[in-house]
């Protein structure tokens, strides 16, 4: 067979992207399985054009021409836009894939609008697709390993798709690397948790940060595990061979459970300056956070304390929490939060709106069953933009109000003040303050209370949050059309649906 033309596509972004913080940091956010999976497609012999598309790229420029095979990797954030790609590239001719979080969520919907879906990946899958490129329509086909891989290609084969893309980072790169895949803990609402944890190479660690450092004086490395450390002494292990100490800058996200004092040491020592541990809930989910017996008050007390800690060691924290988790009612949990924030000023909170991603998750099926995941557009499925759970204590006005006061007091002029004074270092200042003025903090501000207006103003926006009709308002019609731009006219007509209880029918009907 002759060699196949192959286009792989990273969708860091769902549409042209116009804020400072996406300028600098979405080419630091490319996947790591499209690098394998074009390294993968150029050893078997074909020729391969990759891009990661930030949203500052022209994609009618960019996109890869005239390929028999083209691979899509997206977030469910981005799933129409790789759908309207896919049938631009089936009307061509080409033959497409797609992987990445959302084929694992919505492998059904995906299924109608491309060849291949991809559930985890391995080498086999590739070349099995590789020697069978052929169209499989009306529906395409679902192709699983069942696990993740056992060995990934690393940071050295995988250059060549790693440094076009970090040219695009106009200051900081950041290069992705695995340590481990799978998560030890069973979060019920997280696509990690039903995911065995499996180490990788820590050899293969080892030589390729000799290799980065080959490349950048002190390279920075963000490690894309779940939960980094769990084999903490091998992969310090394998830090410490790899140069002297302080040789790089690591960014990873991981547990407090994990982070002990002698730990942190060891954290410091190895030049880590950024720790994303999660916790997620005052009232549930204690196993990651050490606080598996405590609740509320005394909670927040632990973990703030615990917080501070870290940052003894660590210059840079982001702490983690879901809101709309079934465990909260009232008040007290966004008081908690607030509360959090007084006594651990310096560390930058991450919200995210409960969301169900189609089948990743255990809970995903419990909500099913009780009714109440609503038909949101892929478009706004990621965290924050939408919550597809009808929540359980609360009325949609009253979450959005609580929401809302507490992003305010966190991205208060007051509280933005109090994290730029405690934090060390010009570049952590720097990275509190852009991620505050920019769509992650004032920016969903502003859209939060453009929701709660539409709630209390717009009948049928609320019988659509209510359930009583699927009717998409127009609200989030016309933030589709804008911006998909011009894909928007490749995007097919039933894209802008999904059956947002396809797991439970797949359930009951097997």
């Amino acid at each position: 067979m002759p060699p196949l033309k192959i286009g792989l596509i990273d969708l860091v972004s769902k549409g042209p992207a116009n804020t400072l913080w996406a300028k600098i940091m979405h080419a630091n956010l490319a996947s790591i399985m499209p690098q394998v999976i074009a390294t993968w497609c150029e050893q078997e012999g074909h020729e391969v054009t990759m891009i990661c598309y930030t949203g500052y790229e022209d994609l009618t420029k960019e996109l890869p021409k005239e390929v028999d095979l083209v691979f899509i990797s997206a977030f469910t954030q981005a799933a129409l836009l790789a759908y309207a790609l896919s049938n631009y590239y089936r009307k061509q001719g080409a033959v497409t894939v797609l992987g990445g979080p959302h084929a694992r969520c919505y492998p059904d919907d995906a299924a109608l609008y491309f060849d291949y879906v991809l559930g985890f990946t391995s080498r086999s899958i590739i070349s099995d697709i590789l020697n069978n490129c052929a169209p499989q329509r009306p529906v395409g086909i679902q192709l699983s390993a069942g696990k993740q891989p056992a060995v990934f290609c690393g940071v050295q084969e995988r250059w060549k798709f790693i440094e076009p893309t970090l040219k695009k980072a106009p200051f900081l790169q950041i290069v992705p690397m695995l340590g481990s895949v799978g998560c030890p803990y069973t979060c019920s609402f997280c696509i990690d948790s039903t995911v065995p944890y499996q180490p990788l190479d820590f050899q293969t660690i080892r030589s390729d940060l000799q290799f980065l450092r080959t490349k950048y004086k002190k390279p920075w490395i963000a490690f894309h595990d779940p939960n980094f450390g769990i084999r903490f002494e091998d992969n310090m292990d394998a830090i410490a061979s790899a140069g002297p100490p302080k040789s790089f800058n690591f960014i990873a996200e991981s547990s407090l459970s994990v982070l002990t004092v002698k730990h942190l040491d060891l954290l410091q020592k190895n030049g880590f300056i950024a720790l994303l541990p999660g916790i997620e809930s005052w009232y549930d989910l204690g196993n990651k956070s050490k606080a598996s017996h405590i609740t509320g008050v005394e909670k927040v007390n632990q973990v703030s304390e615990h917080v501070n800690t870290i940052f003894r060691y660590v210059p840079y924290v982001q702490t983690n929490f879901v809101l709309g988790l079934d465990s909260d009612s009232g008040t007290e949990p966004f008081e908690l939060t607030k509360r959090f924030i007084d006594q651990s000023p310096n560390a930058f909170p991450g919200f995210s709106l409960l969301t169900a991603f189609g089948e990743a998750a255990p809970l995903n099926l419990e909500y099913q069953k009780q009714g109440r995941v609503l038909p949101f557009p892929f478009h706004f499925l990621n965290n924050h933009l939408a919550m597809n759970i009808k929540p359980k204590n609360y009325d949609w006005v009253d979450f959005y109000d609580k929401v809302i006061d507490v992003t305010d007091y966190a991205f208060s002029a007051k509280a933005i003040y109090r994290r730029f004074m405690h934090t060390h270092g010009m570049a952590t200042k720097w990275m509190n303050l852009m991620r505050a003025i920019s769509s992650e903090g004032w920016g969903r501000l502003k859209f939060y209370r453009q929701i709660r207006q539409n709630l209390l103003n717009d009948k049928n926006f609320r019988k659509y949050f209510d359930g009583e009709t699927q009717e998409l308002p127009a609200f989030y019609y016309n933030i589709i059309k804008r911006d998909l731009g011009i894909w928007w006219q490749w995007l097919p007509e039933t894209a802008l649906s999904h059956n947002a209880n396809a797991y439970l029918d797949k359930t009951v009907a097997g």
